[in-house]
């Protein structure tokens, strides 16, 4: 699966937006991958998911488990999970920090592939992979649907991604001009606490 088929599985679900959003990062961008509509197609997660697991084993080999944070690599997670045959597990902020919980364990030592739906800068996979180290396990990769960073973002492990896309993000005190005559849409899950 190439990157222009990973974007044109976004468009086809109308899930590739042009507006002023505000990203899970905090930073200001023109265009929004909004992925749900991508998962929501068991289908179209299928295909994707099939494609990364695919280029996971081709670039890492085989490993032990697939470990997401929640909540938007919840479902990219286990989908890869189950083309890899392994198990899936995800993280939660706890007090501010990714944890196991919901009596997931790894094994010291197993070989985990991290997976994520979209990366912009990294943050969510560090923190992730930092809790993963934390717990024994081996990150061999981190793998990802999309990487809107155009492979800039460093997660401390080799980046797998199906389709690489260098999309600008703004910190919202360095907007230009045409971003920030446009009403802000804050569609992320990271705030969702703070909007209640």
């Amino acid at each position: 699966m190439t990157s222009e088929d990973v974007i044109n599985e976004f468009r086809d679900a109308n899930a590739l937006r042009e507006g002023h959003f505000v990203l899970s990062s905090g930073l200001h961008s023109p265009l929004f991958l909004q992925k749900n509509l991508v998962f929501m197609n068991a289908d179209r997660c299928e295909r994707l998911c099939k494609a990364l697991a695919e280029k996971i084993v081709a670039q890492a080999g085989s490993v032990d488990v697939a470990i997401s944070p929640a909540v938007g690599g919840i479902i990219p997670g286990y989908e890869t999970a189950r083309h890899l045959k392994v198990p899936s597990m995800y993280v939660e902020r706890v007090e501010g920090e990714f944890k196991l919980r919901r009596g997931f364990h790894i094994e010291p030592g197993a070989k985990v592939v991290m997976v994520e739906d979209i990366v912009t800068t990294g943050l969510s996979s560090r923190e992730c992979i930092a809790a993963i180290q934390a717990l024994g396990g081996e990150v061999v990769a981190a793998a990802c649907i999309v990487d809107r960073s155009g492979g800039k973002a460093d997660v401390g492990v080799p980046l797998i991604s199906l389709a690489s896309l260098e999309v600008p993000a703004y910190p919202s005190d360095a907007l230009p001009p045409e971003l920030a005559a446009i009403p802000v849409q804050d569609p992320g899950s990271r705030r969702l606490s703070q909007k209640a």
